[in-house]
Formats: structure tokens, C-alpha cells, sequence
């Protein structure tokens, strides 16, 4: 028993550094900028980079483990998660920054499913409601912890290192990680693992990047006919990423995405909404925390407490979330998504109206109601998409909710970069950075919108006991 503690403790860590690192460089964009002399699209690859490749590769990363060990793989995360920190807190251009960062996030999708991965294994299960109930919980501390911890060690300057401790830290905790994780966690295997598909990840990385780096980089590149060629060429390679996906399931079943599932209304739009609430998230962080520490002369810190206010909202309306969603169903994902995308305007307002004056209380109202918003938003979603998703396939169709999570994420830090970026100019003052952060969250607020607006297209569904299931309630359509 103490052996299993430590290691599902040492399992949940390693996810807890990942998810604190998603966030944790979005307090700390304005140092790195004045430091590294780094571009603007340089601070969206920052965030984005390690999104795209994280996604990118988590579902290849779990099947590695099932093929040649969950311990094996998940300490070749661990350990090139370490070497990839200790290469960011070193960088001294925003080039390399980003490429590291772009490694980091590789690592992290190779580290980060054999976590649940083991927990199969691990425990029954009439075990693991709880234990997944610990690493949700835990999850939904990481992004925050990364905003407050990684605002105050700049703000300190811990050591005298600056931003470069955010990436630093983690380095130590990497090495104790290997040395529990190689003592406790069981090398668990699948007895029939799903064989790689290289391709389908060559050819999904490459659909991403055609999108977002002419989005990123296009402003940089004067919007050259090759920024246009690779927007082009972008939905050609996505057809053919399509095309083999198909063409896998049907020769032996080990598509990177199960494309099957698409065909299931409730998670083609739930998925959908997925993408269009991350979208949002993503937009807000960089226009945001970086408005207020560039135009107003916020400190890291400062930034991330004020972002904390979302946090407060939702904690306090948590507990009404699970019965709200049990009782109404998709209408309370609506009302999330459009309480969000109201709660956004009226933070827009506020930034307006108070200009140069702006304190973090000014935006605790707006920010408190969007957290709010977010827990009804996101507490039955994947109930809501998984419903008619067969047991088999469950674990698959939440692999591919958490991908697209990532890639939602990352396209709202590009859409809303490109926008606050331009806006903002080459020389930015208070009026454009003003004009800049209030077209910037308008992409948030029409993506808070649209997941709501989406939800409701989602198949209505009512709790259904065939007399021949042995296996309990199910939920099956009944109309849309």
C-alpha cells in the first residue's frame, strides 16, 4: 500500500508540473521580452509552441507506454522534461526560448498520459473514482498555481535569476521524480497496444503549424505570398491527414484520432465546444496579462492575482455544478459559454472606462462571474459528449477531448496574439495597447459565445434501462 501511494503521488506531480507550466510563462511574457529583446510573435510561440507540441504527441506518448512500458516511457518524459527546463532557464534569445519550449511540451505529452495509463493498472476499479477525483482536483490547482508562483519568483527575483527560475525550478523536481519513479511505479504494459502512427502525428503537426505559424509570424513576414501559400495549403494537408486517418482505421484499427467517433453527434459538437472554450482561455491570457503589464505597469505577481479572481467565482459556484449539470444537461453548458462571453464585455467595458486608473479590483467582478461560468461550462461537457461514446472507445474519445483542449488553446493565443499584436503597433502607447487588448477580447468573447450556442446542437439525451443491460442506466438520443 505505501508503495502504490508514493507511486500514484510521484504520477501526480509529474502532471501537476506539466499543467503549472502551461501557464506559468503567461505572467512572465513582458520580462522575457525586455530581457531576451524577443518579438512579439517569439511570445506567442512561447505559449503556443508548447501547447501544439504537447498535443501533438499525447496520444502517441500513451501508446508508447503500452507498447514498451508505462515506467520506461514516463521516465524518458520526466527526464527530457528536466533537460528541456534546464535549456529554457538557459536561453538567451527568444529563438531559443521558444524552442525549447517546444521540446518541453513534447516531453510533457510523452510524460503526461501514462499517469492515467497507470492508474488502471494501479488500482480496481472501485478504486479509481476517488483517485481520479485527486488528480481532478489537483489539475484544476495547476493552472493556477502557475500564474500566482510564477508572478511572484519574477517579481522576487529569486537567486537573481529573473524569469528564468519559472523554468529552473523545475529541474530538481525532474531529478527526485526519476529517482521515486524508478523505484515505485510498476513498468505496466498493454497486452494489445495499438500500433503507432507516425504519420497520422506528421501530418496532424503539420496541419497546425500551416495554421498557426502564418497567423504568429504573418504580421513579422509583412504577410510575404509565402505566409499566404502555407495558409493555402494548410486545408489541403488537413484533407489528407483525413484521408489516412480512414485509411488506418480501416487496414488495422490504430488511427492517431478514432475517426469513428466522429460520426457520434454528441462528441463531434461537444468536441466543438471544447475547442471554442479553450480558444477563448487562450485568447484572454496573452491579450490580458500582458495589457496589464505593459500598458498600466503591473507587476507578474500582480497580474496573476488579478487573474486569480476567476478561480474565486468558480470555487464558489462549484459544488452547484455537478447537480445543475445532472438535472439540465447541455442548457447549463450553454449558460456557461454565454455567462463567460458576458462577463468578457462587461471586463472590456470596465477597461475602458477606468483607462490609466485600472486596479485589479476594477476587473474582480468581471473575472469572479467568468469563473463562474467556466465550471457550468466545462463540469458536463465531457459527460455531455461521452454519453453515446461506447465504453470501449472511452478512452479514446477523452484522449482526443484533451488534444483538442491543447490545440484550441493555442489557436486562441494565435488569433488573439495577431490581433493585439497588430493593433498594438510597432511602437505601442497607452491608446493602441488600450485599442489593442479590447479587439483582442472580442475573439474571447465571440468564442465564449459560440461554445454556448454550440452546446445547444448537442443531442438532447434522457436516462434509458434496457431490460436486457446488465450493466445499468444508459443515456441514449431522443431528438435534438
Amino acid at each position: 500500500m505505501r508503495k502504490r501511494t508514493i507511486a500514484i503521488t510521484t504520477l501526480i506531480v509529474a502532471q501537476f508540473m506539466d499543467l503549472v507550466d502551461t501557464t506559468i510563462t503567461n505572467v512572465a511574457l513582458r520580462p522575457i521580452q525586455k530581457d531576451l529583446h524577443a518579438t512579439d510573435a517569439h511570445l506567442e510561440w512561447i505559449m503556443a509552441g508548447y501547447l501544439l507540441a504537447f498535443a501533438v504527441l499525447l496520444i502517441t506518448g500513451g501508446r508508447l507506454g503500452d507498447i514498451f512500458g508505462r515506467r520506461t516511457i514516463f521516465l524518458i518524459g520526466v527526464a527530457g522534461f528536466g533537460l528541456t527546463s534546464l535549456w529554457a532557464s538557459a536561453a538567451d534569445t527568444g529563438q531559443a526560448l521558444v524552442m525549447a519550449r517546444v521540446a518541453q511540451g513534447a516531453f510533457g505529452g510523452v510524460m503526461v498520459p501514462q499517469v492515467l495509463s497507470s492508474v488502471q493498472v494501479m488500482y480496481e476499479p472501485d478504486e479509481r473514482g476517488k483517485i481520479y477525483g485527486l488528480i481532478g482536483a489537483i489539475s484544476a490547482l495547476g493552472s493556477v498555481v502557475g500564474l500566482l508562483a510564477g508572478g511572484w519568483m519574477v517579481t522576487a527575483d529569486l537567486f537573481g535569476l529573473g524569469w528564468r527560475v519559472v523554468f529552473l525550478v523545475n529541474v530538481p523536481v525532474c531529478v527526485l521524480l526519476l529517482a521515486l519513479a524508478s523505484f515505485f511505479v510498476p513498468n505496466s504494459r498493454s497486452e494489445h497496444p495499438l500500433k503507432l502512427d507516425l504519420l497520422g502525428v506528421l501530418l496532424a503537426a503539420s496541419s497546425v503549424f500551416l495554421i498557426e505559424f502564418p497567423l504568429i509570424d504573418g504580421r513579422m513576414a509583412d504577410w510575404a505570398p509565402w505566409i499566404w501559400g502555407m495558409l493555402s495549403a494548410a486545408p489541403v494537408v488537413i484533407v489528407l491527414f483525413v484521408l489516412q486517418q480512414r485509411a488506418k482505421m480501416r487496414r488495422d484499427g490504430s488511427s492517431l484520432l478514432p475517426m469513428q467517433l466522429f460520426a457520434d453527434q454528441g462528441f463531434s459538437r461537444g468536441l466543438v465546444v471544447q475547442i471554442l472554450f479553450w480558444m477563448a482561455n487562450g485568447g484572454y491570457m496573452i491579450a490580458l496579462g500582458y495589457y496589464l503589464q505593459t500598458a498600466l505597469g503591473f507587476t507578474p505577481f500582480k497580474t496573476g492575482l488579478t487573474i486569480f479572481g476567476m478561480t474565486v467565482g468558480s470555487m464558489i459556484v462549484t459544488p452547484a455544478g455537478a447537480p445543475l449539470a445532472k438535472k439540465f444537461g447541455k442548457y447549463v453548458i450553454f449558460a456557461g459559454g454565454i455567462i463567460q462571453a458576458a462577463a468578457f464585455v462587461y471586463a472590456i467595458w470596465v477597461i475602458n472606462d477606468q483607462g490609466t486608473s485600472l486596479t485589479g479590483w476594477d476587473l474582480a467582478v468581471a473575472l469572479g462571474v467568468s469563473g463562474a461560468g467556466m465550471v457550468l461550462l466545462i463540469v458536463p461537457l465531457l459527460d455531455e459528449a461521452l454519453r453515446t461514446v461506447p465504453a470501449t472507445a472511452a478512452g479514446a474519445a477523452s484522449g482526443t477531448f484533451t488534444t483538442f483542449q491543447q490545440l484550441g488553446y493555442s489557436l486562441g493565443v494565435a488569433v488573439a496574439g495577431v490581433i493585439f499584436f497588430n493593433t498594438a503597433g510597432e511602437r505601442p502607447t497607452f491608446s493602441t495597447l488600450n485599442d489593442a487588448v479590447t479587439n483582442a477580447l472580442w475573439v474571447t468573447v465571440a468564442a465564449f459565445a459560440l461554445s454556448g450556442l454550440f452546446a445547444l446542437l448537442m443531442p438532447k439525451l434522457r436516462p434509458y434501462t434496457s431490460p436486457s443491460d446488465s450493466q445499468g442506466p444508459q443515456a441514449v438520443p431522443v431528438g435534438q
